[in-house]
């Protein structure tokens, strides 16, 4: 008699448990990472935003209270990005679309799904910054 090679389904039943195993540690770690990296992806439109409105600032009498002047389009796939004036002073933010992933991003009991940036390099809410 011939001897048949392969798996039997208990030694798939295990490996397929295995892998669901990994899977349910590995998922809740990757959200958590990509929700951060987007944004960090904000915070360096923020950054960008305050150096193209000093920029603005050199060529013209007063700051500008148009993201779209300051970065094109003033919004990307997660954030809207706005500029408001207050004197001679002005805030950029960064606010999560409703509907995605970053409406959700929590940095400790600190909310993070809107940014702030003010001419004085305050950043609101701190603890998102880090």
């Amino acid at each position: 008699m011939k001897k048949c090679a392969g798996f039997t389904l208990i030694e798939l039943l295990i490996t397929v448990a295995v892998l669901a195993i990994i899977t349910a540690v590995a998922y809740p770690s990757f959200s958590s990472y990509m929700i951060k990296s987007k944004r960090i992806e904000a915070i360096q439109t923020l950054y960008r935003m305050q150096l193209a409105q000093e920029e603005w600032r050199i060529s013209s009498p007063s700051y500008t209270s148009s993201a779209t002047d300051l970065i094109g389009a003033a919004s990307n796939a997660n954030y809207t990005f706005a500029a408001t004036l207050s004197g001679s002073s002005y805030t950029l933010t960064a606010t999560a679309k409703s509907g995605s992933a970053q409406q959700n991003d929590q940095e400790g009991s600190t909310g993070c799904s809107q940014l702030s940036l003010d001419r004085n390099s305050v950043k609101t809410p701190s603890a998102c910054w880090q």
